[in-house]
């Protein structure tokens, strides 16, 4: 599977029912609860979307923050009716934060993720980086993680794209990687991909999902999947 365009824009209308309850009960969530949220809209929405239609057993997801891409990874598998998610965070924001009707598929683990043994890239369906945004600590999850997840493996990064031309350190560390295995990336960063976030924008306005959740783009996650070992 190649996350591009076309399978985003077809997962926005083919979930686009169930999307709309999501952001519903997100936007009640916001409201209702001191978050400070760190993914924008298009970004947020895109990581349930490809939940909702690649169905992991396993999600994991480092860092988390206040617990709003947790809240929408968790929407996402209880839509499924199948799956759980590790958080793996230095601090506990978290805590208290997620709705109790989301908490059986959830595993909240406090801790250094780099020091942990309990962290099988193998067993790994579906990864969201999203915690000490440092090239040091890119090089850690490049080694340890991503060249140990299985092919086809989806994973999320955030703080990639702020700027049109230059990316993040963290960024650049997994830019180069997927260099290196010449594989692609997407993302839908108003700074660094205007056509595709604009042609996003024009789907959600005709789906009348366009209306502001949280605070808009700039969208900078980026978004691959592992790319298979190179040839011997």
């Amino acid at each position: 599977m190649t996350i591009d365009m076309d399978l985003i824009v077809g997962l926005y209308f083919k979930h686009a029912d169930a999307l709309r309850a999501a952001r519903e009960a997100q936007a009640a969530l916001l409201h209702g609860n001191r978050m400070r949220p760190q993914l924008d809209d298009a970004e947020s929405e895109i990581c349930y979307l490809l939940v909702r239609e690649l169905r992991p057993g396993r999600v994991v997801e480092l860092g988390g923050g206040h617990g709003w891409s947790t809240t929408w990874l968790l929407r996402a598998l209880a839509d499924n009716g199948y799956g759980t998610l590790d958080t793996y965070a230095g601090t506990d924001q978290v805590a208290g934060r997620i709705p109790t009707a989301l908490t059986h598929r959830w595993r909240f683990h406090r801790c250094d993720v780099r020091t942990t043994v309990a962290l099988d890239p193998g067993h790994i369906d579906h990864l969201l980086i999203d915690a000490t945004h440092t090239a040091s600590f890119a090089h850690w999850y490049r080694r340890y993680l991503l060249n140990r997840l299985r092919p086809g493996t989806p994973v999320a990064v955030h703080d990639v794209f702020r700027r049109a031309t230059t990316p993040s350190r963290e960024g650049r560390v997994v830019l180069d990687w997927l260099a290196a295995h010449d594989a692609p990336h997407f993302t839908v960063s108003a700074a660094a991909a205007p056509q595709e976030y604009a042609e996003l924008t024009a789907a959600k306005r005709l789906l009348a999902l366009d209306a502001v959740v949280h605070r808009p783009a700039p969208n900078p996650m980026l978004f691959c999947t592992t790319p298979p070992p190179p040839p011997r």
